[in-house]
């Protein structure tokens, strides 16, 4: 066996580890990790159509429509059509929305807080997010 291992087999583990454990963390507060970045992603950029929201969340246009009926049902988003294209529907996060964002921000920290554990200074941990954002914009384009 090699003595150390590939760098995308050790990002695929820490992306299991990371989803299953959020999920697990999130599911209390009745959200998905689907929703959870979906809100992460509408906050970011303000309001988005269905297929915007679905690129930028990983996932496909009908999965992103059903994660949007579900949280609009629970007041954490609104749906309006876009002034500009009669046919676009844009996704707009609500007050109710942004609130329960932060809770779920509130019940991820700890998990982030053992992640990271004692040993990374500020700026190591800097540098990596910035490493992984390069590796995202990478793969992305």
């Amino acid at each position: 066996m090699r003595a150390t291992l590939r760098l995308t087999y050790l990002i695929g583990n820490l992306e299991r580890l990371l989803r299953r454990q959020m999920s697990d963390a999130l599911a209390p507060l009745g959200v998905t990790l689907a929703q959870y970045t979906a809100l992460s992603v509408l906050e970011a950029r303000g309001a988005l159509s269905n297929a915007q929201l679905a690129v930028r969340s990983f996932i496909t246009p009908q999965s992103a429509n059903e994660v949007m009926v579900a949280m609009a049902a629970r007041g954490f988003v609104t749906r309006e059509a876009d002034p500009n294209h009669g046919r676009v529907i844009l996704l707009r996060l609500t007050d109710e929305g942004s609130a329960i964002l932060r809770e779920c921000e509130r019940v991820l920290r700890p998990l982030e807080r053992r992640m990271l554990g004692d040993g990374l200074a500020a700026d190591d941990v800097a540098q990596v997010q910035h490493t992984l954002e390069l590796f995202v914009r990478n793969l992305r384009d």
